[in-house]
């Protein structure tokens, strides 16, 4: 069962150092990361920048090796991580991802959604369940957060996020598009009915839904199994590539 999302105490504090860093070359460019191509912010609990039990030398020194997660995400963009969805965090990107984030303070709620109206996009994984294993145990402000709050923002686009605690455990595919991407005990979007204006398309099995919010547009999926850098096959990859594809475009 999820246990109550902690303080991403580490995650604010990795995100003013990679402030800091970002003046060294050296520092970003042995970790592969894109040198060309859109900017794509990252807002997440989950180890993709760097990898899990990175310590705070490797980073800086550039020895901390990413999974295939960034690496996937890197392919045609320059990925940026972002420590918080203010609007000045925010200016200048037209495109982010949000993968198991945080709870968000009430302003981040208004700019992230001022700035999707205004035309971002943004690709959303939102688990109620995360089964992504974490060398780090409950409590440990390093682990991802188990489960995801972001009820404002789905009321707002007229969405609610499910969890059907009767489901068979392990792993299993949902079909989207042309591509199979895996997902274990994962939640359902619903319709909120709360949002007359709402315009969004939720996919039969209700695992993603995709809405139109002002001039910006935002797929959600209600897993982030995906996202689990453990597992790196080529169809895991082609799924992640499909996704991004189908939001922010090749």
């Amino acid at each position: 069962m999820p246990t109550s999302p902690r303080a991403s105490v580490l995650a604010i504090s990795l995100g003013l150092l990679l402030a800091a860093c970002n003046a060294a070359p050296e520092a970003s460019g042995d970790l592969g990361g894109g040198e060309s191509g859109p900017t794509l912010g990252l807002f997440s609990t989950l180890p993709i920048y760097w990898g899990e039990g990175a310590d705070i030398s490797s980073m800086i020194d550039g020895e901390s090796q990413p999974g295939w997660v960034r690496a996937q995400l890197e392919e045609d963009r320059t990925l940026t991580p972002l420590d918080t969805l203010e609007a000045d965090a925010l200016e200048g990107l037209e495109e982010v991802v949000l993968a198991q984030p945080r709870p968000l303070a009430p302003s981040e709620n208004v700019a992230f959604d001022a700035w999707l109206r205004a035309g971002g996009k943004a690709l959303i994984f939102a688990d109620p369940v995360l089964t992504q294993h974490s060398e780090f145990a409950i409590g440990d402000p390093r682990r991802p957060h188990d489960m995801v709050l972001i009820s404002p923002l789905l009321t707002r686009w007229g969405l609610e996020l499910k969890f059907d605690d009767a489901q068979s455990e392990g792993q299993r595919e949902a079909a989207f598009g042309q591509v199979d991407v895996p997902v274990e005990l994962a939640g359902e979007f619903e319709s909120s009915g709360d949002d007359p204006k709402a315009q969004c398309t939720i996919a039969e099995s209700g695992i993603a839904a995709r809405c139109s919010v002002g001039e910006g547009e935002v797929l959600l999926i209600a897993d982030a199994a995906l996202l689990d850098d453990h597992y790196d096959t080529p169809e895991r990859r082609e799924a992640l590539a499909a996704l991004t594809a189908s939001i922010f475009g090749e």
